[in-house]
């Protein structure tokens, strides 16, 4: 462990988990000059970017043609919760959580929506539930990745083919970033754009199967939808405006254009398989690291089941025992102070240490760079 201070520092000292990291490249008149600011969202060139958004996502993530893809209000929490309000309640629910926000989904359903038959599978920060438990006669909400607790589902392969409830997954640090195929796994896929493609917060994604389009015009929940988690037009049948750029709400038009030159970078690199690849780099750096420090631990322990996003780590002292919150935060402090690494804590919900994020936005040099310096704040921290 060297006490030296590094001489490379990252290009970017952006490490955080939401929102991410902008692209390579990134500047403001270069990437979004282009915006149609001061222009209606309803305009023939306002429709047409949000139009867009939305077919540039399913070429590049190669959903199926029958997989519609739209824009809703309130980032990838209104997403979710605009599919459980307008869906749940005609079947049993499996709620799958091992971390905060799937929690969250658990307690609404059981909370505020007043659902009577819900069960919880769970698992604590850094595991995974044994998801063989769901029942395919249920509806199934579930996190792809846990953001805060660093597991992800390694495979959908306990999804069955034949089941008769719906899957929701919640996707947010997962798209763009995992491979989540086969796609007719899943009836309903939400995100942001804040996390992978490094993109700006407060718009949501919602992606729906036909069996999820099915559901929605089969279905009439017994409780008053807001506007922004109506789905179907009076009549009941789905509102195919809201794929095809009709937003519910007004957008940003900045935060449109951004999105865009997300989608436009990805593609210039070589579309899903390099995002898959940048990020699957990105976590090596920080597992080789991790395999020759004493002092820092995967907060994950099985290898499969570790996030290659949202990384997350526990800290040892000096002794061995775990590193107690307030030296965690003076490591992290030190690394602010000097400019290199910002916004790596632990969430305010998960175990003491650090979470670094590994999406495609970031650059592997980086986080090569950022080990060194990590390697130094130790060694100041341990001296104290």
């Amino acid at each position: 462990m060297s006490s030296s201070m590094p001489a490379e520092r990252p290009s970017c000292a952006n490490f955080g988990s939401g929102p991410c990291a902008k692209r390579p490249g990134w500047s403001l008149e270069g990437s979004v000059g282009d915006a149609a600011l001061g222009r209606s969202h309803r305009s023939s060139i306002g429709k047409a970017k949000l139009l867009a958004c939305c077919e540039e996502t399913k070429a590049i993530l190669g959903l199926p043609d029958d997989y519609l893809v739209g824009i809703v209000p309130a980032s990838d929490t209104g997403a979710v919760e605009m599919v459980m309000w307008s869906m749940l309640g005609p079947r049993p629910v499996d709620i799958c959580f091992w971390e905060t926000f799937g929690k969250t989904w658990y307690d609404d359903a059981v909370n505020q929506l007043g659902l009577s038959d819900v069960r919880e599978i769970s698992a604590p920060f850094g595991s995974l539930p044994d998801l063989s438990q769901t029942d395919a006669s249920h509806d199934i909400v579930f996190t792809f990745n846990g953001t805060t607790g660093g597991a992800k589902v390694p495979s959908l392969d306990w999804i069955s083919d034949e089941r008769e409830g719906l899957t929701i997954c919640d996707a947010t640090s997962a798209i763009f970033g995992m491979d989540m195929t086969p796609w007719h796994k899943l009836d309903v896929v939400t995100y942001s754009w804040q996390k992978v493609l490094g993109g700006e917060g407060a718009h949501g994604m919602l992606i729906l199967g036909p069996r999820a389009v099915a559901r929605l015009e089969s279905y009439k929940p017994p409780r008053p939808l807001p506007k922004i988690f109506r789905l179907c037009k009076g009549d009941g049948t789905l509102n195919g405006g809201i794929f095809k750029g009709e937003t519910i709400n007004t957008p940003s038009m900045m935060c449109v254009e951004d999105y865009l030159d997300a989608l436009r970078w990805a593609k210039s690199i070589g579309g899903l398989p390099a995002l898959l690849a940048k990020s699957a780099a990105n976590f090596k750096v920080l597992a080789d690291f991790e395999a020759k420090t004493g002092w820092l631990e995967f907060l994950c322990a099985v290898p499969e089941h570790r996030s290659n996003t949202s990384v997350c780590f526990k800290m040892k002292a000096p002794s061995g025992e775990p590193m107690g919150s307030d030296a965690v935060a003076k490591f992290r402090k030190l690394l602010e102070q000097k400019g290199v690494c910002f916004d790596i804590g632990a969430y305010r919900d998960a175990p003491p240490g650090l979470r670094i994020w590994c999406g495609a936005t970031i650059e592997a040099s980086d986080l090569q760079a950022l080990t060194g310096w990590m390697e130094w704040a130790y060694a100041q921290v341990a001296a104290a």
